[in-house]
């Protein structure tokens, strides 16, 4: 069934968290938060190609394919659409799991978007964003493919548009829990309320922090010399979402690089570009405009 369909190769790009307040907790324990999510030119690639049956192949991916978040958004969409028909998915994994860069929500909202064209759903992006939810909180910040300014527990989406920077990323070797730093009793839940406006404002953003960065350096010795690493390094470091990978500005990828290239071998780490615009919208619009010039 194969023959004659071109594969589907689509990027699923990383975020940071450039803040993360904790701003209450829910009764029914969920924690509400404010955050900005910045997507990065950077992260795993799917491939996707019809076939009869759905298969994915995840061979960097620890654990059963049932587990995996690719397998989830598909067997979502076929159960919500009650769509029958098939795919063979690859997914190429580069960045870390646990690390707090968004994989795995990433690798699912490029599942979501791009079945949805391979099957030709016609599901609109609001649809798919309320499945995406299903399946995590920060899904629908990737389906919606805009950096932007999050708050509830991470689904009320304000797009955002920032001058592009490039940023030098470094995972300290393990993975964190985002539960087990959201269970901590140390960690700050009352954090007020704020705005993007306020974000934005020149010479605020020294005031926007990550509330769990103190926990995930009490609880985890590497993250804790990732970020006193990084910043002697550059004069900076930030952990991004829970961790446990930790980021700081750079002026030029040339910069990051020469960063990297000093890193201890245990860790390893990227230089990438935030971009406003997802690289998966861009690789979608590619894609149908192809279809539309076959066709």
């Amino acid at each position: 069934m194969t023959s004659g369909h071109p594969a589907l190769v689509l990027p699923a790009p990383a975020k940071l968290n450039l803040f993360l307040h904790i701003t209450g907790r829910r009764p029914d324990g969920y924690h509400t938060l404010q955050t900005l999510f910045m997507l990065l030119d950077h992260g795993d690639t799917l491939t996707l190609r019809p076939a009869d049956t759905l298969r994915l192949d995840a061979p960097d991916v620890p654990g059963p394919v049932e587990d995996n978040l690719v397998w989830r958004a598909a067997r979502l969409l076929q159960t919500h659409t009650g769509c029958t028909r098939g795919a063979h998915l690859t997914l190429e994994k580069r960045l870390p799991a646990g690390g707090g860069v968004g994989g795995g929500s990433s690798d699912a909202a490029t599942a979501l978007l791009g079945l949805n064209h391979l099957w030709q759903l016609g599901l609109s992006p609001s649809t798919l964003a309320g499945l995406a939810l299903q399946l995590g909180a920060d899904v629908p910040v990737f389906v919606q493919g805009h950096s932007a300014f999050a708050e509830g527990i991470g689904e009320q989406l304000t797009p955002v548009s920032l001058p592009p920077r490039d940023y030098v990323v470094i995972h300290p070797g393990i993975s964190v829990a985002t539960a087990h730093i959201f269970n901590d009793r140390e960690l700050t839940r009352h954090t007020p309320v704020s705005t993007v406006a306020a974000f934005l404002e020149p010479g605020t953003r020294k005031h926007f922090r990550n509330d769990c960065e103190p926990v995930a350096r009490r609880l985890f010795r590497p993250v804790a010399e990732a970020l006193d690493w990084l910043e002697k390094a550059v004069g900076e470091s930030h952990l991004t979402g829970t961790g446990a990978c930790i980021f700081a500005p750079v002026p030029s990828r040339q910069i990051g690089t020469s960063v990297l290239a000093n890193l201890p071998p245990r860790w390893t780490g990227f230089v990438a570009r935030s971009c406003n615009r997802s690289p998966l919208l861009d690789a979608l619009d590619a894609a149908t405009a192809s279809h539309c010039d076959n066709g």
